[in-house]
């Protein structure tokens, strides 16, 4: 027999109240003051070395993995903060960021990640998150091919969701301008400076025909080559990329494409940039002095950029999080947490 109550706002307000309380006790946030150095000194002694261990073995297998790898940080970073969002498969009732603008055909490797994780479950199972695999994995990446090595911090949790509308939203595209890409990263309180060295990450891997036809063919609309692109080399990228090329093909990012040196800005202050988003950053009167200082100087680059993966590396949401036994699916939340996210969708309404 149903009863009908006929003032439930109390009840209702008591039950959201007990569902928030169980879900402060199986998911929790964190934030940049919640990282530091080692933090699984103690309850996974092993992480980094797992971790690096196997970049060293798809570095091995396919060099242009661990480039990939590396710029996941900065496309999971900048969408909610380092929560490895990024890394969520869509499902029947979410759009995750694997098929976002800047993602579709682009971000690639994400089987490396899983290998990661495999092995780190081994040693330490529901310990170490996938977003902090990405924070080291990019930071190996890097070391591995050349660059520097750094201490990076440790402690992040993983989203319970993704959105692929706030990766469209945010990220970037290949024909985003210098102007552009400084709005973007002071948004993340990221400087001038930031943007230059962390740009440098292009120094590894390659890119696709897609990103660069507008600049061989039809530049701001004039039907004709972007006229920063140095002549000798507008005609190896016309080689690369004719007009019935498949776009899925790659070319190289910069003229020593599996070692991490300062070519890259060599190659910008030459005209030989990729990118749009890359050659732009040395047109532009606000980040050519630090494109020419990078290009000339590598250890003040390697300083820059450690200095900005780390800044990049502290932003998060606040949101709720959890450490993922599988990097590509949320885990399975009791039925209470499920209502809850619902309920709260329709709270204001209540």
């Amino acid at each position: 027999m149903l009863f009908k109550i006929p003032n439930n706002r109390p009840i209702i307000t008591m039950f959201l109240f007990l569902i928030f309380i169980i879900n402060i006790i199986l998911v929790t946030s964190s934030s940049s003051s919640d990282l530091k150095p080692g933090y699984y000194s103690k309850t996974c002694p092993q992480a980094e070395i797992i971790v690096r261990d196997a970049m060293k073995k798809a570095l091995a297998r396919e060099p242009r993995s661990v480039a990939s790898v590396m710029r996941f940080q900065f496309h999971d970073c900048f969408v909610n903060g380092c929560d490895a969002s990024m890394l969520l498969d869509d499902t029947p009732t979410m759009l995750g960021e694997k098929l976002a603008l800047s993602n579709i055909n682009s971000l690639r490797s994400f089987e490396v990640v899983d290998e990661v994780k495999e092995a780190v479950e081994k040693a330490c199972p529901g310990i170490v998150s996938c977003a902090d695999i990405i924070i080291m994995a990019s930071r190996d990446a890097v070391a591995l091919t050349g660059g520097p090595d750094w201490e990076v911090k440790l402690g992040r949790l993983d989203s319970l969701t993704a959105s692929q509308e706030d990766s469209d939203n945010i990220m970037p595209s290949p024909r985003a301008n210098a102007s552009s890409l400084i709005d973007l990263f002071q948004r993340f309180n990221l400087t001038v400076k930031d943007l230059v060295a962390l740009s440098g990450s292009h120094s590894i891997g390659k890119g696709r025909c897609f990103s660069i036809m507008f600049r061989l063919y039809n530049q701001s609309g004039s039907g004709k080559p972007d006229p920063a692109i140095d002549p000798s080399f507008r005609l190896e990228l016309d080689k690369l990329c004719p007009l019935d090329v498949d776009q899925n093909k790659t070319g190289n990012l910069d003229s020593t494409p599996v070692i991490f040196d300062n070519q890259y800005f060599k190659d910008l202050v030459g005209g030989r940039g990729f990118l749009n988003s890359d050659q732009t950053l040395f047109t532009y009167p606000r980040t050519k002095g630090f494109v020419r200082f990078y290009s000339r100087d590598q250890n003040e680059f390697f300083k820059a950029f450690v200095e900005g993966m780390l800044k990049m590396g502290d932003l998060q949401s606040g949101r709720p999080g959890e450490v993922r036994s599988n990097c590509r699916v949320a885990n399975a939340r009791p039925a209470n947490i499920l209502v809850q996210h619902k309920m709260q969708k329709n709270v204001k309404s209540i």
